[in-house]
């Protein structure tokens, strides 16, 4: 909820490129987690060192604490992550003609995008990238730059995604998707609609993902039940693990024929990551999967962002609080089980470890303003984002009322520098 109190301050900036030293130690003061205590919380090293009661850690004069930052009024939260996004054509839905594919372009649209979300309180992320046909692997080369260039900030992990494996030009798409996991794409995927024969397509990216111990992350509309059970059965037990998405079609599905396709891809042990914001792709048709439905049968169901602001969601925001907020208020979720949707299991999706408010855990938090998470998801706007153990945005929102009767109500929240404009 607002409150008068100032903004938080930025602590002083620590290097993130090679040879820097590790962040300094860290002090989050007074911050509510969901349970409704009020903690201090201790970062060193890039995990969590303690949680203790408010004002216990600032007393403890074993170990230094560094900057301070008061997170009084701010909810604390394991930072989401980003499961399904498209950096390659990401903020291009303003651009005249067809989308750039120059190398320069790419990364600079991927940049942005990743720094959008990050500000938006995602430190990892998964970005799904063509491969092959013209562009061959510069896209994903450009891709990869931004990674880089972002490293310290986030963490910006790529899926190559060839248009077809079977048939004629199968070969030379093969070729290209081994180029690319050679080159440093960390996930082989695609789109297995697009090929002639999807079967043949998901055996090719099985067989180059078995050869070199990497995750599948398949793009999937998944109208076809049939088709769906049988990518299902042939990736069932594959480790790292799979990942489906956005599978929308399973919505526009009888209700007896997708809860058995539950049930398969449940047995199969894969992720499936919904798009509540809005699909993204030509092969995409409308509506969202089904969450309660294959939560209810037991399946793993991650929540991305998928489409920012290109030609498929020329208004898509890349916020993993509104993804979660849809799943709340149309999908049916609790608070909590949506937030868990784009942080805890997305995390997993991603095959990052867990991130818990308790100490030997990662330092990848997100303090939104707010006491409560149904209020944080309601009106998420002031944000404090935590990656590595040191904060790398944030996010400042005031909110003021011109004077008059109802603004002067003594006991009414109030964000901002207190006088009336």
């Amino acid at each position: 909820m607002p409150d008068s109190r100032p903004q938080p301050p930025f602590p002083p900036w620590s290097s993130s490129g090679p040879g820097a030293t590790a962040p300094a130690p860290l002090l989050l003061c007074g911050a509510r987690l969901t349970d409704g205590r009020i903690v201090d919380v201790r970062l060193g090293g890039g995990r969590i060192e303690a949680v203790g009661t408010a004002g216990s850690l600032a007393a403890d004069g074993t170990r230094a604490c560094g900057h301070r930052i008061d997170l009084g009024g701010y909810l604390l939260l394991p930072a989401p992550a980003e499961p399904h996004a498209h950096a390659d054509t990401a903020l291009s839905a303003d651009d005249e003609g067809p989308v750039s594919y120059d190398p320069g372009d790419v990364e600079r649209r991927a940049t942005e995008a990743a720094l959008l979300q990050l500000g938006h309180g995602t430190t990892a992320l998964r970005a799904h990238v063509r491969v092959g046909d013209m562009a061959g692997l510069r896209t994903l080369s450009a891709v990869l730059r931004a990674g880089r260039s972002l490293r310290g900030l986030a963490e910006l992990t790529t899926v190559a995604m060839p248009r077809v494996l079977t048939g004629p030009a199968g070969a030379d798409g093969l070729a290209v998707l081994r180029d690319a996991v050679g080159m440093g794409a960390s996930v082989v995927g695609g789109c297995p609609d697009l090929d002639p024969d999807p079967t043949g397509y998901v055996e090719a990216v099985l067989e180059v993902a078995a050869e070199h111990g990497r995750p599948v992350d398949l793009h999937t509309d998944a109208a076809d039940p049939a088709r769906l059970a049988r990518f299902a059965a042939m990736a069932g037990g594959l480790r790292p693990g799979v990942t489906l998405g956005p599978c929308g079609g399973l919505a526009r599905l009888p209700a007896e024929v997708a809860a058995r396709t539950a049930d398969r891809l449940t047995a199969a042990g894969v992720t499936v990551v919904c798009l509540p914001q809005g699909g993204c792709g030509a092969v995409d048709g409308p509506g969202v999967a089904p969450v309660r439905l294959l939560r209810s049968a037991g399946v793993r169901v991650a929540a991305g962002s998928g489409a920012l602001r290109d030609v498929s969601n020329p208004v898509g925001r890349g916020d993993p609080l509104e993804a979660a907020y849809l799943l709340a208020s149309r999908h049916g979720l609790s608070p909590d089980d949506a937030y868990a949707a784009v942080s805890t299991t997305a995390r997993a999706a991603l095959g990052l470890p867990e991130v818990r408010v308790e100490a030997g855990f990662p330092a990848d938090l997100l303090a939104v303003r707010g006491d409560s998470l149904p209020a944080a998801l309601s009106l998420a706007y002031s944000r404090v984002v935590v990656h590595g153990g040191r904060v790398v945005a944030r996010t400042s929102a005031v909110r003021e009322y011109c004077g008059s009767a109802a603004a002067a109500e003594p006991g009414l929240p109030r964000q901002g520098r207190g006088g009336a404009p």
